[in-house]
C-alpha cells in the first residue's frame, strides 16, 4: 500500500466515525474533525470527563493515540512515576467507548499492516529475501549460554 492510499484510507475511517454521509463529507476531513468534537462536546453534558487511562505497549500506538487525542482538543498527560505506556485523559467513558477506542483500533490495524508491509519490503530487498518466522522443531530446548 502507498502513502496515498494509506491516507486516503485514514480518512475513510475518521469519516466513518464522524457519521459522514455523502462522498463530499467524506472527503472533507477537516468537517468530520468538527463533527466528532461537536458530538464530544454533547457527549460531556450528559456523561462528564473523568479521569481515564489507557496503556498502549508499542511507540506506533502510542504516537497514534496521543494524535487523536489532541485532534479531539484533550489534553493527554500521565503522572510522575508512570510508565511511558501509560496515558492519561480527561474524557468522557462514552466517547472513549463509542468512538476514540474504535477508531483508534482501526486506524491502529492499517498503520500496523502498513508498517508490517514496509518493514517485509525493505528486509526482503536489503537484508535476506526469507523474512519469514523462523523453524519450529521438536525436542526439549537446550538452556545455556545465550540466555535462552
Amino acid at each position: 500500500m502507498d502513502e496515498a492510499r494509506l491516507l486516503e484510507k485514514l480518512r475513510a475511517i475518521e469519516a466513518l466515525f464522524a457519521g459522514a454521509t455523502t462522498d463530499g463529507e467524506r472527503v472533507a476531513a477537516g468537517e468530520a474533525r468538527k463533527r466528532i468534537q461537536q458530538r464530544l462536546a454533547a457527549v460531556a453534558e450528559a456523561d462528564p470527563p473523568v479521569e481515564y487511562r489507557f496503556s498502549v505497549g508499542d511507540g506506533w500506538s502510542r504516537k497514534l493515540l496521543l494524535a487523536l487525542l489532541r485532534r479531539y482538543d484533550i489534553k493527554p498527560y500521565r503522572y510522575r512515576g508512570q510508565r511511558r505506556t501509560t496515558i492519561v485523559a480527561k474524557v468522557s467513558e462514552r466517547f472513549v467507548r463509542e468512538t476514540l477506542w474504535p477508531e483508534f483500533e482501526q486506524l491502529s490495524a492499517v498503520l500496523h499492516r502498513h508498517l508490517d508491509e514496509v518493514t517485509s519490503r525493505i528486509i526482503a530487498t536489503a537484508i535476506h529475501e526469507d523474512a519469514g518466522d523462523e523453524a519450529e522443531v521438536a525436542g526439549t530446548p537446550l538452556l545455556g549460554k545465550g540466555g535462552g
